[in-house]
């Protein structure tokens, strides 16, 4: 059997003296322990070029990273909000937007969660510590391990999230400042922090169609988490036969 190619976004650094687009390693490992072939999207991609590149993967993962541009969603300006990116937001929206059209299928991480809760006309809390509550600890805490379980998750009783992770209620590394405000058009809520931040999102039809707002790729010893990446990989292949 042939292993699936999965496309996995990437940010930019150093765009003025030494442009470099990059990922995350945890993302590439996770896809190859699930049996994937990782390849890196690059930014600077037009529709064209993004539609091409779909047809040649089998699935797409869109990870975290620095923040949505609040004027996407009408959002608070706030101090907090940081790496701010244009064009990554351009591209991930078109290539996201492609992906929704065609049923191809995709899984968002952070960032990506809150990305597909955007571009499907939801908002997000600029700042959760400001705007919804500080009960838990949902930013990443200088020196604290990114596998570090923060907090836990309730996760909604018969969705895809449930049976890939075989319970409902799980803890979960946090690494976030921002969250859903509103969720976007069509989703289905999948799982909430304890203090109610919807933290799981599911898209009806498509293929896997499943975001998260925590990093299950930084934890590869979980073997619920790892899970996520094997269904994915599972759900690609089955779409292939």
């Amino acid at each position: 059997m042939t292993a699936p190619l999965i496309g996995i976004t990437t940010f930019q650094q150093d765009a003025a003296t030494l442009p470099t687009f990059a990922c995350r390693g945890t993302y590439v490992r996770a896809v190859q322990r699930a049996g994937g072939l990782p390849v890196l999207i690059p930014l600077g991609l037009t529709p064209s070029e993004i539609n091409r590149l779909l047809n040649r993967l089998d699935g797409v993962i869109f990870t975290g990273g620095g923040d949505i541009d609040p004027q996407r969603y009408n959002g608070q300006p706030h101090p907090r909000v940081y790496g701010v990116d244009a064009e990554r937001d351009r591209v991930e929206t078109i290539l996201l937007e492609q992906a929704i059209a065609q049923r191809f299928p995709f899984m968002g991480i952070c960032r990506g969660f809150q990305l597909l809760n955007v571009t499907l006309g939801g908002a997000l809390y600029t700042d959760i510590a400001d705007q919804f509550s500080a009960e838990l600890p949902h930013a990443h805490e200088e020196g604290r391990a990114y596998d570090f379980p923060a907090h836990e998750v309730d996760i909604t009783a018969e969705t895809r999230l449930a049976r890939i992770l075989g319970g409902t209620r799980f803890a979960v590394n946090s690494l976030h400042h921002q969250g859903v405000q509103r969720i976007g058009q069509g989703l289905i809520p999948s799982a909430h922090a304890t203090d109610g931040l919807l933290e799981g999102v599911e898209l009806p039809g498509n293929p896997f169609g499943l975001a998260v707002q925590w990093h299950p790729e930084w934890m590869p010893d979980s073997a619920p988490m790892q899970a996520l990446f094997t269904a994915f990989i599972e759900a690609v292949l089955q779409e292939e036969e």
